[in-house]
């Protein structure tokens, strides 16, 4: 299971701020787990895919796409301006 945060816009527009949910086996990077969660509707995808204002940490270090995701790690997402 991995914790995601959520903060800044993305809060209203997902409507929580937070998430556990076990890992897919396919998930294994960041950019995978983001496709993922852009699978749950349109305003997951408008704001997770291709955001230049999104910031994502991995158990609270800066990430990008290709940062390796497993079970027990924290994933924030934070949405800038």
């Amino acid at each position: 299971m991995i914790r995601i945060l959520y903060f800044g816009s993305l809060v209203d527009a997902f409507d929580r701020a937070s998430d556990e949910i076990d890992l897919p086996a396919n998930v294994q990077d960041i950019q995978s787990l983001m496709f993922y969660l852009s699978l749950r509707g349109e305003i997951w995808a408008r704001y997770l895919r291709n955001n230049p204002g999104l910031k994502i940490t991995v158990n609270r270090t800066f990430a990008e796409g290709g940062t390796p995701v497993k079970d027990g790690d924290e994933i924030a997402f934070v949405a800038l301006g």
